[in-house]
């Protein structure tokens, strides 16, 4: 009796259990349940939108779209547009997308993702039992990412793009407009962005990223430098603005200045033995004499110095809209106090007044220096895009100076129009920018017919001379080497042009690391540069 009484408990409770059950699953669970069935009824297909690329300022793609992307001039390029990959988790929420999508990961990539990534679509599946599909529900159809049209010109950044290659030297190359649109902004060395989008290449990536050589490093807004006698352009506008000194004052050239016991002397001097005898601030400019610019900058003092440098967007970022800018550094004696406990000397005065010393710059920051200078005292962000575009856009036809971009320094145009006088001295016989002396092009080719056979038979053997107006420079870096058992100091190698001097329609600046001087090395680069713009207008 016992043993049935048992069973029938035991019966009761497996009852009890398979009904609790049942109830939960049909009642309180049966909405889910219910959702979930027809979840596995339908599926939805995401259809990815096709990513926008990228064309130059005439138009020609730089980019090649299909399942893979592909940068089509991979190195000239890849420190402008960047590279993609797999978004991270931070990715995922910063850009909104799914996992496993692929994301701008530098470069205008990443700064104009959201415009490049397009809209994802949607589709609605029906599905048999077996998975297998029955019918389209609903669809709506992926938008395409926009396309960015830049204002880098093809062609003069794949010839920058070369020139830094062919001169084995390190270094950067900037051309623009007198608005800050960016025709160049090369660096070398540089990388492929390929290597992340190609399979069986993950070898190349891991040594991307320890090369010694640091070419995924952008010289051109990154590489901190001191600008050397690009500077006393800074000095220059300085004095004049404080009402120092005019177009008359003078300082005698003594080829060297001895403080206690130090000695600071003037490259003419140093070099060849030579002196400027008078010199006044064109011909200063025009000879880049170290010991006018030590003389003014003792006048104008450090503090205000430091002051002008920085409104001429020394020390500051000029917030290009690509990663990794440096902000670089204009001392002053706190700067010195707090950073290396020592106190500020006349002597570190002198050798800031020429670019020397604790003076770091990005080329970017000259470049925006020297545009400042061309179009009459207007500082400029950098810019790297004209326009988003659909479809493929026609080339885009810059209309000369505009000041969207640009905010008016306090300087007066007087002064400007001295520091240009000096500059364009210096590409002049006499001058330190010897390679732009007489600086001419071919004139454009008439077409020979009966109308005029003998005009263009004389006019496409001439050339057209074109007035520039420059600065060079030659930065001390504290580091030598033995070469031929003579030891060598090793300097950075500058130069900064815009060109035609009188109506400025191209700024460049020009970057070599260790190469010497800036006349010998960084000069012949601008005017392959130069000579590429006019001859292809």
């Amino acid at each position: 009796m016992r043993y049935i009484y048992c069973c029938y408990i035991l019966l009761f409770l497996v009852f009890l259990f398979l009904f609790s059950q049942a109830f939960r699953l049909q009642i309180i669970q049966g909405k889910a349940q219910s959702q979930r069935a027809e979840q596995n009824r339908f599926r939805i297909e995401v259809l990815e939108a096709q990513r926008g690329i990228f064309y130059d300022l005439k138009g020609e793609p730089l980019v090649a779209q299909n399942d893979n992307r592909n940068y089509l001039y991979p190195q000239e390029f890849a420190h402008v547009l960047g590279y993609i990959g797999e978004a991270d988790m931070q990715e995922l929420t910063l850009f909104g997308v799914e996992s496993g999508r692929k994301v701008g990961k530098f470069g205008l990539e990443r700064s104009r993702q959201q415009n490049l990534k397009g809209t994802d679509g949607g589709q609605v599946q029906e599905l048999a039992a077996s998975g297998e599909k029955l019918r389209d529900i609903s669809q709506r159809n992926p938008i395409k990412g926009r396309s960015v049209q830049l204002t880098i010109d093809k062609d003069l950044q794949n010839l920058s793009f070369k020139l830094l290659k062919d001169s084995g030297f390190k270094g950067a190359i900037i051309a623009g407009t007198t608005d800050g649109e960016l025709l160049v902004l090369a660096s070398f060395p540089s990388y492929d962005p390929n290597i992340f989008e190609q399979a069986g290449r993950s070898g190349e990536i891991e040594n991307l990223f320890i090369d010694k050589n640091q070419p995924m490093f952008n010289r051109a807004i990154a590489g901190l430098y001191p600008p050397a006698s690009t500077f006393k352009i800074i000095t220059s506008m300085a004095a004049l603005q404080e009402k120092l000194i005019d177009k008359d004052f003078q300082v005698e050239d003594t080829g060297q200045i001895r403080v206690g016991e130090f000695s600071y002397g003037n490259w003419f001097y140093s070099q060849y033995g030579g002196r400027d005898k008078e010199v006044n601030l064109i011909k200063a400019l025009q000879r880049s004499n170290d010991i006018f610019f030590y003389k003014v900058g003792e006048l104008v003092g450090i503090d205000k110095l430091s002051a002008w440098a920085k409104t001429f967007g020394l020390g500051e970022l000029s917030n290009i809209e690509i990663q990794g800018e440096s902000q670089g550094l204009v001392p002053t004696p706190i700067w010195k106090e707090e950073n290396m406990g020592e106190s500020w000397y006349l002597g570190d005065t002198y050798i800031t007044a020429i670019g020397q010393g604790n003076l770091q710059v990005t080329p970017l920051q000259v470049q925006m220096m020297t545009t400042a200078i061309a179009n009459n005292g207007y500082l400029c962000k950098p810019e790297l895009v004209v326009a988003m575009v659909d479809e493929k856009p026609k080339a885009f036809i810059l209309t000369g100076f505009e000041k969207n971009n640009c905010r008016q320094l306090p300087v007066e145009q007087q002064n400007i129009a001295l520091v240009k006088e000096g500059m364009e001295k210096a590409c002049e016989s006499g001058g330190t920018g010897w390679p732009l002396f007489e600086f001419k092009i071919k004139n454009e080719k008439l077409p020979i017919d009966n109308i005029n056979i003998f005009q263009a038979a004389s006019s496409s053997a001439e050339f057209r001379s074109i007035p520039v107006a420059c600065k060079t420079g030659t930065a001390e870096t504290g580091r030598s080497i033995i070469k031929n058992g003579k030891e060598i100091h090793l300097t950075h190698a500058w130069f900064t042009v815009f060109a035609p001097r009188k109506d400025p329609e191209i700024i460049i600046t020009v970057l070599l690391e260790d190469a010497g001087q800036g006349s010998d090395k960084a000069a012949p680069l601008a005017r392959e540069v130069l000579k590429k713009y006019f001859e292809s207008k």
